[in-house]
């Protein structure tokens, strides 16, 4: 047998393709050579986009909330002053603030305890096809329109709806009528009213909590629930000793995205809600009917400072991890 043979030199010899001449062939050498180079290449032009485009408009609008509008004339005033910050605390303002992130307080905290046996479920006990079905049933809300999702719950919440016409059924109108006419929750039906926008909220932000949940449950050993319950442990304290700790990330994980959609929703309290003020509503009102861009930019700046310190607390936790 020849060498040629053994050692598949002519393969080889194939196998190298020849040399590219020209300008291509020569980017194609240096890139190859250097590879911190080629990583630079790939990765401008979205660090470009992101630069300009994401981080440089936050930058106008952090510059246009130190401007003011000029009460006589009213054209925007481009020196640099606090007196539109000072606007933003006054108590109609602040109610709106309030408002918003009790809303997206309420809406975190609800979707985590509805969120949590179905994650468990989930993690634990489904397998196979049944786990296929968990995440198919999970995501499919996530796959329909947004505009469509809200104007259905508009219908189903509407005095008309269908669930006034259940509780008629079950003959307790008389509980909807009694916690409609309370002062901040109620309305004239829960489509016009601060529980049907908590409602639809907790609905279309859901599966933003399970999932985070439902990942960090996997990460739980199956050994650690047995031995809590070897060693005498109660359900309720493995609950609170061993598997919500242990579970805590991921919770913090999907409020970061409940928490912050909320604060800047926009279309759900428009279409959802009484006349009372949310934040993306106030932006736009200021923006468009009131034509006060100062005060609408540091309206948004708000949601930006709170959800920096809502990361940044995340991070300590871990929330990332479960992300």
């Amino acid at each position: 047998m020849s060498v040629q043979a053994v050692t598949g030199t002519s393969d080889v010899t194939a196998a190298i393709l020849p040399r590219r001449g020209g300008f291509a062939g020569s980017l194609s050498d240096l890139l190859w050579r250097r590879p911190g180079l080629l990583l630079f290449v790939m990765l401008a032009p979205p660090l470009l986009w992101l630069g300009v485009v994401y981080i440089g408009s936050l930058i106008a609008l952090l510059a246009q909330s130190f401007f003011s509008i000029d009460e006589f004339s009213g054209l925007i005033s481009r020196e640099l002053t606090l007196k539109t910050y000072g606007d933003l605390l006054q108590p109609a303002n602040l109610d709106i603030i309030i408002r918003t992130v009790t809303m997206a307080a309420m809406v975190t905290l609800a979707s985590a305890v509805v969120a949590f046996p179905i994650a468990y479920y989930a993690a634990r006990y489904a397998r196979g096809k049944w786990k296929a079905l968990f995440y198919l049933g999970v995501m499919l809300p996530l796959w329909s329109s947004y505009l469509v999702k809200v104007y259905a719950w508009k219908l189903i919440l509407a005095k008309e709806g269908i669930l006034t016409w259940l509780f008629a059924k079950l003959h307790l109108s008389w509980l909807l009528d009694s916690w409609l006419s309370l002062p901040v929750v109620g309305g004239n039906s829960l489509s016009v009213s601060f529980t049907g926008t908590f409602i639809v909220f907790v609905y279309v932000w859901l599966p933003f909590m399970i999932l985070p949940i439902q990942a960090a449950l996997e990460r739980v050993p199956g050994n650690l629930v047995e031995a809590s319950s070897d060693l005498g442990a109660s359900p309720g304290q493995t609950f609170r000793n061993v598997l919500f700790p242990l579970a805590l990330p991921g919770i913090v994980a999907g409020s970061i995205f409940t928490f912050s959609l909320t604060l800047g929703d926009y279309i759900i309290p428009q279409i959802i809600g009484t006349s009372r003020l949310f934040i993306g509503q106030a932006v736009y009102a200021q923006q468009g009917t009131a034509g006060n861009i100062p005060l609408a930019a540091a309206f948004t700046v708000v949601p930006i400072v709170i959800m920096g310190f809502y990361l940044w607390g995340a991070k300590r936790m871990g929330a990332f991890d479960a992300l």
